[in-house]
């Protein structure tokens, strides 16, 4: 099985909890993985070598390998 592919601009929900979280700034940082919740939706912004994806989220902007994401569909005008 392959590993999804996401783009820039796609969104994205957490489909499991990463044992951490590292911010996507210049000097990165390590954070606790309850900073985004189980199902909690961001943008991609950024792709990575490895198959690391910056998100960002409500909470600010991480790294995320993309084992832990999965593609939101998006809805069309008639399911709003």
């Amino acid at each position: 099985m392959s590993e999804p592919q996401f783009a820039v601009g796609d969104r994205v929900r957490v489909a499991a909890a990463p044992p951490y979280l590292k911010t996507a700034e210049p000097m990165p940082m390590l954070r606790p993985p309850d900073l985004i919740a189980l199902g909690e939706e961001g943008v991609v912004v950024e792709r990575k070598p490895g198959g690391y994806l910056g998100v960002r989220f409500e909470r600010g902007a991480f790294l995320i390998d993309g084992q832990y994401l999965e593609r939101v569909e998006a809805q069309s005008p008639s399911e709003t």
